[in-house]
Order: structure tokens, then C-alpha cells, then sequence
């Protein structure tokens, strides 16, 4: 055999090597746990056979604790970029079977290699976590490490799409990345986030709780609003990942993706002129309005378990992929609270930096009240949905359906806020607050004085409800002053909409000169 041959031979042998990972017992202890190695989930992931690996042969440095004799080609995580529905981007997938994907400074310099490369290319980047954590035995490397990849994280931001798959442990520092990109999926059962672990938590607190109810799935998607998905199996929190990639472009520079509609945008759906129910204080189903003017009916729904009176997600109207904010009146009356704001907040932010129009449809009786809200700073989160819609530069329709009341309205999308196009159903009640709340206000001194004249207070405060109830309790104040558009026909917002869009399509407007504004945190 030839020198030659002898060199290719050797590489064929490293390569097989590499991708063995941790070795063959290491991989069935993954599949044991019912988790798929990082390379099985990357070929899940992208297009067949466009995988392109980088650093396959790259090692670890560290000689403190008997780490030289721990060396494995590829050192923890694989690398490379390929192609998901034919569009490139840049992967990630930490290997659990190396050294329990412990992060050490070179699989960090692995996983900034392709960051840089992502924001290069103006490619989406995903990663897929599945780590114990900072590899102790490099001590203050594996900190520098997490550092740089969370630097690049907020260099990215805004400018490339980031994703997040939790398909394992994410512990200590290695949380934060995950919390900097743009959206996480979790696994339901396998995979947990959180700073300190439970036998930390037990030291320091005394509470007894293990890695399920401290930073599951479950916690994450319902409580915390950390992870925006879940998915009971990887193959299909992959496609879920697929689905979203479908709906945004692959930097901030692109329009929105487009598809070949087939549904007519002037297809009438009569059923919306029925939805809303003749007592004001009654709820009806959000998702049966997006469902009845989307295109095919389609929504891909963002956080769908948490803050459940705010609906936030993407779909389409004629092909062009928007995102839809939206009260759930079923949910709490579709109050704006704490999380509600920050949920929504976050997504118009996205949305803006990636140039995806923003659909609102308003049903918002107020803020919610009580101390439990004030002491959590829902004046603050509240500012951030205002401050979020009032920054967007991007395409804003907004659709008020039934109530739209004081300072909730304003952050909802309103016409002061700089949105472009505002439509109003018939039922649309826009008002610095209910009837009866306003009666009680207006009407304090002339309701004391019937009673002491012997009269029936009741009657007179329910002559005066109605009073008010007919001056705003519809959407003709609102639109003699210009601040709705239009009224419109229930069954006709699909059309309205699409053809709002259709006209923004030429939108420009630019913020003022600054390096960034100061959100309210």
C-alpha cells in the first residue's frame, strides 16, 4: 500500500472515530435513556446529505485531573451548517456521550466558529443542548468559554434567527445562552433548565423538590415562560422547529418567507359576524376568529401554555408569513397581567427584527388589578408591550373585535403607537373604561343626590349606563376622530386584512438616530 494510501486510510479511520462519539457503550447508554446522539438529531434535523461539518478533529487542551487521557476527536459537540427545507443554516448539537457534553474552551471556540459564520452568511443558528454543564477540570476556560458564546449570542440577536432545542440537561451558566436566543423548544421528561440544582436548592432554601418540578418542561412552558415549546419526542419537537423556520426569513435584512396561497383572500366567513355574544361580560374562543381568516385556517402558536390570556404565534394571510398578537376573552377575560405584557412584548420584538408584520385583534378589557400585579411591577412589563408596538417599524394592522378600554388599548396595538391600519367590528366598544366602571365615576354626586331626594338609584345609574354605553360602546367615536380607519364587517376581515398588508408591502419609516433605546426591564 501506498503512502498515499496509507494517509486516506488513516483519515477514513479518524473519521469513524469521530463519529463514534464516546464510544459505542456511550451510545447505547443515550439510546437507554431514550435520547438520540448528536449526530442522529442533526440528520434529523437538516435536509439529507447536506450536512457540513467543521472541526471534526479539533481536542481539548486540559491536562489537570487526568483529562489527557479523556481525548475525543470532535471533543463534545458537532458543528457544521446544512440546509432545512432547502434554506442554509448553522447547527449546533452538544454529545452527550463526550464527557457528559461538558462544556470545555474548545468545544466553546467549536460552537463560536460556526456563530461567526452564521452572522457572516446572515444564516439562522441552531443549537441543540445537551450538557452537564462548565467542565470542572478547566476551571476558569470553560467560564471564558460560555462567556464568548454569550457574547455572540447578543451580537446575533436581531440579526440572525437563534433557536434553542433543549434535549438534555442545561445547567449553571449554560442556561443563559438558551435565554438570549430568540425561541427554545424543551423536551417533556428529559430535558431541565435552572441555575442551581436541587441539592443546592435543598442547602440553601431547605426545599426538597427534584429536577422535574424545579426546571422541567412542564415548569418552563406554563410558570416561567422561559421555553416556548415543548415536545413529548425529539423527532417531533424537530419538526416543530422546521415549522418555525418556515415562518421567519434567515436575517434581518430579508422579507418574510413567502408560499403559493390557494385560499381566496376574499373568502367570506359568516360565522364572524355571529361570534360575539350579546352579553359584553360573555366569552368566546380567539382561536376560532385567527382560524376563520388565516389561510387554510393555519396558526402556529408561540407559548401556548403560558400566559393563556394573550395568544401569541405566526401564520399567514395570501402567502405572506405575519405575526398575530391577540387577546383570549376565554382566558381570564383576556386581562393584560405580569406575563401576559412580557409575552407579548418579546414576540412584537421579534417580529420587528425580522421584519414580519404584526396582526392585532383586541378584546382587552384592562390591566389586572390587585397587589399580586403591582408588587411584580406590572407597570413596568405593561411598558414593555407599549414600548415594544411603539418601536416596531414594521407593517401594523390592528382588528379591535369587542373591548378595548384605557390604557390597555393604547398598548394594543392603537393608532398613537404608530400602527398603520385600524379596523373596528361593529361590536368594537373603545372607552377610557366600561359603562358601569365610568357611571360610578361620572355620576357620584347626581347618584347621592336621587338617593337622598328618595329616588331609585338603581334605575338612575342603569339609565345612565346605557347613556354612556350608546356614546361609546361601538367604534364611531373612535373612528369620527380618525383613529379607526374603518368599520368593517366581521366576515370580511380576512379580506381587509389581506389587502392591508398588500398595501404595506412599500412601508418605510425609521426611528430616530440613537444607539438603542432604554426598554423598561
Amino acid at each position: 500500500m501506498s503512502e498515499q494510501a496509507n494517509k486516506i486510510k488513516k483519515l477514513i479511520e479518524n473519521r469513524e472515530m469521530a463519529r463514534l462519539g464516546g464510544g459505542e457503550k456511550a451510545i447505547e447508554k443515550q439510546h437507554a435513556r431514550g435520547k438520540y446522539t448528536a449526530r442522529e438529531r442533526i440528520a434529523m434535523l437538516l435536509d439529507e446529505g447536506s450536512f457540513e461539518e467543521y472541526d471534526m478533529f479539533k481536542l481539548h487542551r486540559c491536562t489537570n485531573f487526568g483529562m489527557e487521557k479523556k481525548q475525543y476527536l470532535g471533543d463534545g459537540v458537532v458543528v457544521g451548517s446544512g440546509t432545512v427545507g432547502g434554506r442554509l443554516v448553522y447547527v449546533f448539537a452538544q454529545d452527550f456521550t463526550v464527557n457528559g457534553g461538558s462544556l470545555s474552551k474548545t468545544m466553546s471556540e467549536k460552537i463560536c466558529k460556526v456563530m461567526d459564520m452564521a452572522m457572516t452568511m446572515g444564516a439562522p443558528v441552531i443549537g441543540i443542548n445537551d450538557s452537564g454543564g462548565a467542565r470542572i477540570q478547566e476551571g476558569i476556560d470553560a467560564l471564558a468559554g460560555y462567556g464568548e458564546i454569550f457574547e455572540r449570542n447578543i451580537l446575533a440577536s436581531g440579526v440572525v434567527p437563534q433557536i434553542s432545542m433543549i434535549y438534555g440537561p442545561c445547567a449553571g451558566g449554560a442556561v443563559y445562552s438558551p435565554a438570549l436566543t430568540d425561541f427554545t423548544l424543551m423536551m417533556e421528561g428529559t430535558s431541565y433548565m435552572f441555575l442551581t440544582g436541587p441539592a443546592v436548592v435543598k442547602t440553601v432554601t431547605g426545599e426538597d423538590i427534584d429536577s422535574e418540578h424545579l426546571g422541567g418542561a412542564s415548569v418552563h412552558s406554563s410558570k416561567s415562560g422561559v421555553t416556548h415549546f415543548t415536545a413529548q419526542t425529539e423527532e417531533e419537537g424537530i419538526e416543530m422547529v422546521k415549522t418555525l423556520l418556515s415562518y421567519i426569513p434567515s436575517n434581518n435584512m430579508e422579507e418574510t418567507p413567502r408560499k403559493a396561497c390557494t385560499d381566496p383572500i376574499d373568502r367570506l366567513d359568516d360565522s364572524l359576524n355571529k361570534i360575539i355574544p350579546e352579553d359584553p361580560n360573555q366569552a368566546y374562543d380567539m382561536y376560532k376568529v385567527i382560524s376563520a381568516i388565516t389561510d387554510e385556517g393555519e396558526f402556529f402558536e408561540v407559548q401556548p401554555k403560558f400566559a393563556k390570556n394573550i395568544i401569541i404565534g405566526f401564520a399567514r394571510f395570501n402567502g405572506q408569513s405575519v405575526g398575530i398578537v391577540a387577546n383570549q376573552p376565554s382566558a381570564y377575560a383576556g386581562v393584560l397581567d405580569v406575563n401576559a405584557s412580557r409575552k407579548g412584548a418579546r414576540f412584537v420584538r421579534f417580529c420587528d427584527a425580522f421584519n414580519i408584520p404584526i396582526v392585532s385583534l383586541v378584546d382587552v378589557p384592562g390591566f389586572l388589578p390587585g397587589t399580586g400585579q403591582e408588587y411584580n411591577a406590572v407597570i413596568l412589563h405593561g411598558a414593555k408591550l407599549l414600548y415594544a408596538y411603539g418601536e416596531a417599524t414594521v407593517p401594523k394592522v390592528t382588528v379591535t373585535l369587542r373591548k378595548s378600554y384605557g390604557g390597555s388599548h393604547i398598548v394594543m396595538g392603537c393608532k398613537q403607537l404608530r400602527a398603520d391600519i385600524n379596523f373596528a367590528w361593529p361590536s368594537a366598544e373603545i372607552a377610557v373604561m366600561g359603562a358601569a366602571g365610568a357611571v360610578a365615576v361620572l355620576q357620584t354626586k347626581e347618584a347621592k343626590k336621587v338617593k337622598e331626594e328618595g329616588g331609585d338609584v338603581k334605575a338612575f345609574l342603569a339609565e345612565k349606563e346605557k347613556e354612556y354605553s350608546e356614546l361609546f360602546a361601538n367604534p364611531y367615536q373612535a373612528a369620527k376622530y380618525g383613529y379607526i380607519d374603518d368599520v368593517i364587517e366581521p366576515r370580511n376581515t380576512r379580506f381587509r386584512i389581506c389587502r392591508a398588508l398588500a398595501q404595506l408591502q412599500t412601508k418605510q419609516q425609521r426611528l430616530p438616530a440613537k444607539k438603542h433605546g432604554c426598554i423598561p426591564m
